[in-house]
């Protein structure tokens, strides 16, 4: 029985799909405007290991993650703007690009990434451009019930006209103090509310990225766009999709409306980071139950933040990482992918190098110790049950990870240890059959050109008997996963935890 914790109703409850067993999963992707740094990537794990679980467990899964790809802010206009820049148009300033290049461009980076981290593909991977029709068409349900408003060509979702508003965040009408100093300062001045949340606005003048709608040229909220792509993928009666893909989704026609009316079911299960709670998974449940009259999402999953040092990544600290930044300092993206194994999905978890080292110490002692054992066999029933109840338990995948360890110091015959871990591997994602088929020294990568210039700068320091110098560099080099071992031939260069 697969347990879950749904931020809705702040408690674990059984998972119950809604048309077993198949189950949908909306998962709110990147706005691609610079990398994705690797505390949305905690987040995104956090998808694929349910994904892999709910597999695990026999359930079908369709899963849809989107590319924000516009922008909803302001855009910079001849070097004047009041409030928050649009980043995706900002960027393009700075690049002499055009925001769909920009956009394009953090796309494919992104989506490497993803595959650099053994993240299973979504089924569709729907674009805030390519879906504006589908968020006029919300919009426009939303003007027609009396749930939105226009001013001066700007709509608004009139938040008090919802009366479960608040469910998810705690922010409720009734809390109207603490829901103001929650939400963001406002550019707009012809709201009837602060609390009112923009589902279109009007175009400023030299906007490259606006479309056409019923109230003039403009551009969406952020909010709406995942409102409408869900129901797009989720919501409607589509069959399960056969192919992942990299591609936007089907050609569609019809939208989302029958004979005038929107026709859209409860989604199974809606992920994010703990960050979009409030305000804009709290604004999603809003427009899209308005619109619908129906349940938008059974079970709501978020993930905890991700400290750097102990302190909230910031650009301005220069503590803002991304895989390729793990990668130029030596190290293996999967390490990333089993440092947040080791931490509950909706605990924080506090990044450190050195906790990064040991989690790559731990990946390569892994692999290097399955590397000689048999073929599989007939596996260890206690320890598959033993994983399955760990990750039902709401997604407990520090104690599944500390169950894999016990299996392999374990006297059972390699053979059988080698069949249950590979039936783990399905969850934990590290490519472990593979690895041990390949053998480990297939695995070892080629050493960085940065390394090899640090080693050879500390081979210059010890002809120089610059010994303590050559010693920190020596401790720099194997806080990337390497260790230097002096020899009467000569120096060894090994990747930590390889033979």
């Amino acid at each position: 029985m697969l347990s879950l914790y749904n931020t809705l109703t702040r408690q674990v409850e059984e998972f119950k799909p809604i048309d077993p067993p198949n189950v949908g999963i909306y998962s709110c992707g990147p706005t691609v405007y610079r990398e994705v740094h690797i505390g949305n990537f905690r987040t995104y794990l956090l998808s694929d290991f349910l994904r892999r679980t709910l597999e695990y467990n026999g359930y079908k899964v369709t899963l849809i993650k989107n590319i924000t790809d516009v922008g909803h802010m302001r855009r910079l206009d001849e070097g004047h703007h009041h409030g928050p820049i649009d980043p995706v148009i900002e960027e393009a300033f700075k690049k002499g690009k055009t925001p769909q290049e920009i956009a394009n461009y953090y796309t494919e980076i992104f989506l490497k990434d993803e595959e650099k981290l053994n993240i299973k593909k979504a089924a569709y991977y729907p674009k805030a451009s390519e879906h504006v029709k589908e968020m006029i068409e919300v919009i426009s349900i939303l003007l027609k019930k009396g749930l939105a408003y226009e001013a001066d060509k700007n709509i608004y979702f009139n938040v008090r006209k919802f009366n479960n508003y608040g469910r998810l965040s705690g922010n409720t009408l009734d809390k109207m103090d603490n829901l103001l100093k929650a939400v963001r300062v406002s550019l707009e001045t012809d709201k009837k509310e602060s609390i009112d949340f923009a589902l279109w606005k009007k175009a400023e003048r030299g906007r490259l990225m606006k479309w056409d709608s019923p109230w003039g040229e403009g551009f969406p909220g952020w909010h709406i766009e995942c409102s409408a792509m869900s129901m797009r993928y989720l919501g409607r009666n589509i069959d399960p999709f056969d192919k992942p893909s990299t591609s936007s989704g089907p050609e569609s026609t019809e939208g989302l409306r029958v004979n005038g009316e929107l026709k859209c079911r409860t989604i199974d299960i809606h992920t994010g980071g703990e960050d979009l709670i409030f305000p804009h998974h709290e604004d999603e449940i809003a427009q899209s139950e308005g619109a619908s009259g129906k349940k938008f999402v059974n079970y709501w999953l978020h993930g905890g933040y991700l400290l750097v040092d102990n302190q909230k990544m910031s650009r301005s600290k220069g503590n803002v990482y991304t895989i390729s930044d793990l990668q130029k300092r030596g190290f293996d993206p999967l390490s990333f992918r089993y440092l947040t194994l080791m931490t509950h999905y909706r605990t924080k978890m506090n990044f450190t190098f050195e906790a990064l080292s040991g989690a790559q110490t731990a990946l390569y002692r892994l692999r290097t110790d399955i590397s000689n054992w048999d073929k599989p066999k007939i596996g260890c029933a206690e320890y598959e049950q033993r994983f399955l109840d760990a990750i039902n338990n709401d997604l407990n995948m520090p104690e599944a990870l500390a169950i894999v360890w016990e299996l392999i110091k374990s006297d059972y015959p390699t053979s059988a240890k080698a069949e249950s871990l590979f039936k783990f591997d399905e969850v934990l994602g590290f490519d472990l059959r593979a690895n041990q088929e390949s053998g480990v020294k297939d695995q070892e990568e080629k050493i960085p050109e940065k390394l090899m210039a640090m080693i050879k700068e500390r081979e210059e320091l010890r002809k120089q008997k610059r010994y303590h110098l050559a010693d920190q560099l020596r401790n720099k080099i194997k806080k990337m996963g390497y260790n230097v071992i002096d020899t009467e031939k000569g120096i060894e260069i090994k990747k930590i935890g390889r033979l």
